[in-house]
């Protein structure tokens, strides 16, 4: 805002005429009525994005489509003084609006992330040792704590082989907590982590901030905490699998066998579902939805911000024919509904919802998910994150207020 509030500030010490003072105007409420325009055709009336853009959102864009206007104007018919200003006044209306936008999405600390830079190096293992033990959630019992336990966890790219599946998967980013940096690192739980599409794996730590989170809950917990693992469901930021196996993509092997398969063969962790959690955003939450439902064998838990009700390409035409081969009945069948009812009651199963308070679509979304969920024997908790939409302050109001739940389910403080 400072230096949108420069740029017209010298406009104003130009002394412009009266005649490029109405030129300037008209231009810049032409600028911002077409841009408020645009965003109700392409936000509400045709939804190319997905979901509502917010008061705020749309105020930045007109905003900055304004700015650019009066700019433009300043471009004809003007002296070269003033059009080196018009021109220079374009890149900073921009930014000023991008970064407004950036502030109600809560997406990215920096330029890098905008930009997709992934901050993390290729993940040193240390003393981990493959290995999957039936020891419920009492993880200590498995460990004598050392003197020298880090105070922080360590955040890192793996690899992980689509052995199986075959499935082109980006890199994983992994968590892993002070006590399995020691010597001789205890059984561990793990929590998958997946953000939304497009995104990518690192997403959940630079936008999510888990590691912060995931810290804290090992310092109370005498530097015990999951390993997060955000494996790659997606296998690029424009592709959606929808984390069932298609034409598009085995995404449902890789997460379910091939993941697993590189976490027991290299970190020592619980075999118990109680164990395990999975954790999601937007797609990525519909994909925790999907395999809490679908394989409580698995997974003990989930924690989802913003899910949809079922896995979709935008249409259900679409989502059948390309996800799942024209079948209408394999599409209901992979919906969580289907996969609730099909899989109750459920022995020990616990779903957190979580959605933004002005996000009403995706609100509807998770009140019907929690009431399935209920109706199927699950434990849930549906949160109401205050202000926000479908965005990462959704997000991390979510890990905040939800991860409590998740982590007494996992046998942790929090």
């Amino acid at each position: 805002m400072d230096a949108l509030a420069a740029v017209l500030a010298l406009y104003l010490l130009v002394r412009p005429t009266v005649r490029r003072v109405l030129a300037g105007l008209s231009a810049a409420a032409v600028g911002a009525v077409a841009a408020l325009l645009a965003s109700w055709i392409l936000g509400d009336l045709l939804d190319v994005f997905g979901v509502a853009l917010t008061p705020i959102t749309r105020m930045w864009v007109a905003v900055g489509c304004a700015g650019v206007a009066l700019a433009i104007a300043n471009l004809f018919r003007s002296r070269w003084w003033r059009k080196v200003v018009a021109v220079v006044a374009i890149p900073v209306f921009l930014a000023t609006s991008a970064a407004g936008i950036n502030v109600d999405f809560g997406a990215y600390r920096d330029l890098d992330d905008a930009l997709g830079v992934v901050p993390y190096h290729p993940l040193s293992l240390h003393s981990e040792r493959g290995q999957s033990l039936d020891v419920g959630t009492d993880y200590a019992s498995t460990w004598t704590r050392p003197a020298d336990v880090p105070a922080v966890g360590e955040v890192g790219t793996v690899r992980i082989p689509a052995s199986t599946s075959k499935f082109p998967a980006r890199e994983a980013v992994v968590y892993l907590p002070p006590a399995a940096l020691t010597d001789d690192p205890p059984v561990l739980p793990v929590v998958y982590a997946f953000a939304g599409q497009p995104g990518a794996p690192a997403d959940m730590f630079t936008a999510g901030r888990l590691a912060t989170t995931m810290n804290t809950l090992a310092a109370a917990n005498g530097g015990i905490a999951p390993i997060v693992i955000a494996a790659d469901q997606l296998a690029g930021p424009d592709r959606n699998p929808m984390c069932v196996d298609s034409a598009l993509g085995d995404s449902a092997t890789y997460l379910l066998k091939d993941v697993p398969a590189w976490i027991t063969s290299h970190l020592r962790v619980s075999s118990d579902p109680a164990a395990w959690s999975v954790f999601g955003y937007s797609q990525g939450a519909t994909c925790a939805v999907q395999f809490a439902a679908g394989h409580p064998e698995r997974f003990g838990s989930a924690l989802a911000s913003s899910s949809e009700l079922a896995p979709t390409l935008g249409d259900s035409t679409t989502t059948v024919d390309k996800g799942f081969g024209g079948s209408g009945d394999a599409y209901r069948a992979a919906q969580p509904a289907s996969l609730l009812a099909s899989h109750a009651p459920y022995a020990n199963s616990l779903m957190v919802l979580g959605v933004g308070q002005n996000d009403a679509k995706y609100t509807a979304f998770a009140k019907r998910l929690d009431s399935d969920a209920k109706a199927a024997g699950m434990r849930t908790s549906l949160l109401i994150s205050p202000g926000t939409a479908h965005d990462w302050n959704t997000v991390r109001y979510t890990i905040a207020h939800g991860l409590p739940a998740i982590a007494a389910h996992l046998g942790l403080r929090s």
